[in-house]
C-alpha cells in the first residue's frame, strides 16, 4: 500500500494560503520522499479536465427514502434531527476498516459515504431535509493529492450538485456543519455512536433519553419492509443461493485445505454480486458446528463430517440475506446425522407454518421448540412430559438459541425496537424474519450417547410475511435431507 506524500496536511484543508501560495510543502517525516517543489505543486494545480456529471437520475430508492423522512418528520415535529453516517475506523496504524454507513443514515438517504450527515431542520410546516457531505477535493490547495482523504488516494466522490440529483435532497459541505450545530437552538436529537465530532458539537443540547427515542423509532420503522426492500432482500438471497452452490462445487478443495477455502469461495460471490458479506460467514465443519458463531474458519474439512454453513450476501443497498444449511461433506448423511438433521427439519417446518399475519412473533419459536423437545424426549435424552421440558427450558441445553430474528439492512435488524413492538409483537405483511432451529451436541457432552457428540445441525431460511401467510425467500436451496443429497450430487457432477 502506498503512503501519501504529506500526512501532516490536514485531511480537509479549508482554503489555500493566499499569503504564501508557493510555500514549500513539508518533507515527509520518515524521509522516504523528497520535499514537494514549488514547480510540482504548481503543476498539480492545473491541467485537469472537468469531470462534473450532469443529468443524473435519482437512485432507485429515492422515493422510498423521501417517504421515510416524511414519516420521521411527522413523528418528531419541531425538533432538529441529526443522523450521521459515521467515520472511518482505524484497523491498525494508518489503515482503516472498509467503511459501512450507519443503518439509520443509509435507510433515510440511500447514501453510503463516510462523514455524511442527514439533518432535518424544523420549520413552520414539517422539516427541511439536507444532506451534508464532503465536496470534491480541492485542487488549488493540494488537498486532492496530498491529503490521505484526497480523491487521488481514495477515488472520486460525487460533487454536492451530483449528490443532490442522485439522492433527491439538497447537499451542503459537511465541514461547516459542526459549527452550525454548536449555534443551533431549540430541541435536538442525534443518533449516537457513529460520529464523535457531531456528538461533541451537540453535547450541551441533547440527552441520552431523547436520543434513544429517535433510535428506537428508526429501528421500529424498519420492521415492515416496503417493495424496494423486499426486492433487495430477494436479490440478496438469490446471490446467497448461488454462493452456497459455489461452495458445494469446491468441497474437495476445502478438504485439501481448510474451512478458509469455503469462506473465501462464498466471499467471492458476495463481492462480485453484492457489496460484501452481511456478517462474518460461519463455515463450521465437524464439531465446530456446535459453536454458534464459529467465524475463525481455520479447521479441517473431513469427508464423513457435516459442514454447517451460515452465510449471507449483502446487496449494494446494504440489505442482507441470512441462510444456513448443514451439509454432508461427502454428499451423504450417516444414519445418526440424518436422524438429527430430519428432527431439525421437522422443527423448522413447524416454525415456518407459524409465520403468518396476525400471529405473534414468538409463535414460530414456540412451535419449533416444541418439536425439538418432543424429539429429545423420544430419544431418551430428556424425561417427559414435553410440557414439563418446555416449562423448565430443559431442551435449551441442546437448542441453545432463539429460533429467529428480524432481517433487513442489519442481519439482526430492528434490534433497538421495543419488546412490545418486536419480540412480544404481532406479525404484519412485509415483515421479514429468519426461522433457524438447531440441535447442537457438544463434543464433550457426556449426557448424550457418544454417537451424538460433535454433531451440530441448523437450518435457516428467510421468511417474508405475506397477506395470506408467508413466502420462503430462500426456497431455492433444498432443505429436506434427501433433496440436499440429490442437489449436492448434481452440483458435484
Amino acid at each position: 500500500m502506498a503512503e501519501e506524500l504529506n500526512p501532516e496536511t490536514p485531511e480537509n484543508p479549508e482554503t489555500p494560503d493566499e499569503a504564501q501560495p508557493k510555500k514549500k510543502i513539508k518533507q515527509r517525516k520518515n524521509g522516504l520522499y523528497p520535499a514537494v517543489s514549488d514547480e510540482l505543486a504548481e503543476s498539480m494545480r492545473s491541467g485537469w479536465a472537468d469531470t462534473e456529471l450532469h443529468g443524473l437520475e435519482p437512485i432507485a430508492q429515492a422515493a422510498h427514502t423521501a417517504a421515510r423522512r416524511a414519516a420521521l418528520s411527522a413523528r418528531f415535529p419541531g425538533e432538529r434531527l441529526v443522523i450521521p453516517a459515521g467515520r472511518l475506523k482505524t484497523r491498525s496504524n494508518d489503515t482503516e476498516y472498509p467503511f459501512r454507513a450507519s443503518t439509520e443514515y443509509a435507510y433515510l438517504t440511500g447514501d453510503q459515504t463516510e462523514n455524511g450527515v442527514l439533518v432535518l431542520e424544523p420549520g413552520t410546516e414539517g422539516h427541511t431535509a439536507t444532506i451534508y457531505l464532503l465536496p470534491r477535493s480541492n485542487r488549488e490547495n493540494g488537498e486532492f493529492w496530498l491529503s490521505g482523504s484526497g480523491e487521488l488516494w481514495v477515488g472520486r466522490r460525487h460533487s454536492l450538485a451530483e449528490a443532490a440529483q442522485l439522492l433527491g435532497l439538497p447537499a451542503e459541505d459537511v465541514r461547516e456543519l459542526p459549527e452550525t450545530l454548536k449555534e443551533a437552538t431549540g430541541p435536538v436529537r442525534v443518533v449516537r455512536g457513529h460520529d464523535s465530532v457531531i456528538e461533541a458539537a451537540l453535547a450541551d443540547k441533547v440527552t441520552a433519553e431523547t436520543d434513544a427515542e429517535l433510535r428506537v423509532y428508526l429501528s421500529e420503522a424498519r420492521l415492515v419492509k416496503d417493495d424496494f426492500e423486499i426486492g433487495e432482500l430477494q436479490k440478496a438471497v438469490d446471490s446467497t443461493v448461488r454462493g452456497f452452490e459455489d461452495v458445494v462445487k469446491v468441497l474437495d478443495k476445502a478438504e485439501a485445505t481448510s474451512e478458509r477455502y469455503i469462506e473465501g469461495t462464498f466471499f467471492l460471490r458476495a463481492r462480485v454480486e453484492g457489496n460484501d458479506i452481511g456478517y462474518g460467514s460461519i463455515c463450521a465443519a465437524g464439531a465446530h458446528a456446535c459453536t454458534l458463531h464459529w467465524v475463525r474458519n481455520d479447521g479441517d474439512v473431513r469427508s464423513g463430517d457435516l459442514l454447517l454453513l451460515d452465510a449471507g450476501v449483502e446487496t449494494h443497498s446494504l440489505y442482507t440475506a441470512d441462510v444456513t444449511r448443514t451439509l454432508p461433506i461427502n454428499g451423504t448423511y450417516t444414519d445418526i446425522q440424518r436422524k438429527i438433521y430430519d428432527a431439525v427439519y421437522e422443527s423448522q417446518e413447524a416454525g415456518i407454518a407459524a409465520v403468518k399475519p396476525g400471529g405473534k412473533f414468538r409463535d414460530f419459536h414456540d412451535a419449533s421448540q416444541h418439536v425439538l423437545a418432543e424429539k429429545l424426549v423420544e430419544w431418551g435424552l430428556l424425561e417427559g412430559p414435553v410440557e414439563r421440558v418446555l416449562e423448565l427450558g430443559l431442551q435449551r441445553r441442546w437448542t441453545l438459541h432463539g429460533t429467529g430474528h428480524m432481517l433487513g439492512m442489519d442481519v439482526h435488524d430492528c434490534a433497538a425496537a421495543r419488546t412490545e413492538a418486536y419480540v412480544d409483537g404481532t406479525l404484519e405483511p412485509g415483515m421479514c424474519l429468519t426461522v433457524e432451529p438447531g440441535l447442537y451436541f457438544q463434543a464433550d457432552d457426556l449426557t448424550v450417547p457418544e454417537e451424538y457428540r460433535g454433531i451440530g445441525v441448523r437450518i435457516e431460511d428467510d421468511i417474508l410475511v405475506t397477506e395470506d401467510g408467508n413466502r420462503n425467500l430462500s426456497e431455492g436451496l433444498p432443505r429436506r435431507s434427501d433433496e440436499v443429497e440429490a442437489w449436492m450430487a448434481r452440483l458435484k457432477g
